[in-house]
């Protein structure tokens, strides 16, 4: 059995998971084997799950997204090969210097939260001797199209007075010269992938300011504030790049994280790929599908996201091509089961199946989890 589930978010923790269905699995037939493999979509729980599978923990104190230093984490393999590029390969989370989870409770900051400490993220990793980088994007708290980040690397954006703008997506506005000559050379020798799920461009009604502004506290007003200056911000980096701005502004993943998907592109010559399936490969999940007879895979809510390139279903994918059966455990389900069989999930087993009350099956969702897990062997294993 290979258990390859990302996390129950606010819950339990993708090792957790597989903790857990291995405890129940067991239950029913002692002795079986079981092989995990936690896994990410480039989101938050991206490190988690490479540490999981080996990486070196590291820690760097760091700019937060409102200015107050905090304290991030990241993940790094040193010399050993993966699928993504050759030896030093570190998984950089954006969250962690950048997350919602930075903020104050219930204080959003849509204008004026930064990326600045993504950027001396990136860099920590780089002193790390990472020369490869897996770009995780996802529950950022900005929206400043990557500026911060690529100010923290050595980019310098100033305003007409030749001083450098004000933090944030809005003072964007004010932007009438950018300069990406000062980069850390070490950024033109490192491979640099773009990890993430969404595949929307900059800016416009699709964009980053429209989609996913109001839910880090942005106004209809602040959102047209945003799309404005980060149009205007693509247009001075136009100058400073050439036509690669422009073209970069559209390209999947620019909008990815508040527009950092965007300083990536442009700013870092970051190539684009769908979280989970770099994910997979990181973790070494190809290994292991070849040695299993039967996966199971999971997250906290199986819905319409989860068919849009969440793990769940980059898991099941790999596993139906190596005819491989497939099942899924989840807190809620909410897709019928045609959406699961096309998906490639046979069954679900959801935690509110045994416990409706939501408050309660979050609070006790390890034991809950081994109670799907004990109804999914014995429909399956015995």
């Amino acid at each position: 059995m290979l258990i390859a589930a990302d996390k129950f978010k606010g819950s339990l923790t993708a090792v957790e998971v597989a903790e857990h269905v291995t405890a129940g699995l067991r239950r029913v037939v002692p002795g079986l084997g079981v092989a995990a493999v936690p896994v990410a979509d480039g989101g938050d729980g991206t490190v988690a799950a490479a540490l999981a599978a080996g990486f070196t923990r590291h820690e760097a104190r760091v700019t937060g997204p409102t200015g107050a230093p905090v304290t991030a984490t990241f993940a790094l393999r040193e010399g050993a090969p993966s699928a993504v590029a050759g030896g030093g390969t570190a998984v950089v989370e954006m969250a962690e210097a950048s997350g919602l989870q930075h903020l104050p409770a219930g204080v959003f900051a849509p204008l004026t939260a930064t990326t600045y400490g993504t950027g001396e993220l990136l860099l920590a990793a780089l002193d790390a001797g990472a020369t490869s980088i897996v770009f995780g994007v996802g529950g950022s708290a900005t929206t400043d199209g990557g500026a911060g980040m690529l100010a923290a690397l050595g980019a310098r954006f100033l305003d007409a007075d030749g001083e450098p703008v004000a933090p944030g997506g809005g003072p964007l506005r004010d932007l009438a010269t950018a300069d990406l000559s000062g980069l850390d050379p070490r950024l033109a020798k490192t491979t640099i992938v773009l990890a993430s799920d969404v595949d929307n461009p900059l800016t416009g009604p699709k964009g980053a300011p429209a989609v996913y502004g109001p839910q880090k506290g942005a106004t209809e007003e602040d959102v047209a504030t945003l799309d404005a200056a980060l149009a205007h911000y693509a247009e001075v980096l136009g100058h400073a790049v050439g036509p690669r701005a422009a073209e970069g502004a559209l390209a999947p993943g620019a909008g990815a994280a508040g527009g950092v998907g965007y300083g990536a592109l442009v700013g870092l010559g970051a190539t684009f790929r769908p979280g989970i399936d770099v994910m997979l490969d990181v973790l070494g999940f190809a290994p292991a599908l070849a040695k299993a007879t039967f996966v199971i895979t999971g997250e906290g809510s199986l819905d319409t996201q989860t068919l849009h390139g969440k793990a769940p279903a980059g898991v099941a994918a790999a596993a139906r091509a190596a005819g491989l059966d497939v099942v899924a455990v989840c807190g809620r389900l909410q897709l019928p089961q045609e959406a699961l069989g096309a998906a490639g999930i046979r069954r679900a087993y959801a935690l509110t199946d045994l416990e409706p009350d939501p408050a309660r099956c979050m609070a006790e969702a390890g034991p809950l989890l081994e109670r799907a897990a004990e109804r999914l062997a014995r429909d399956f294993l015995v």
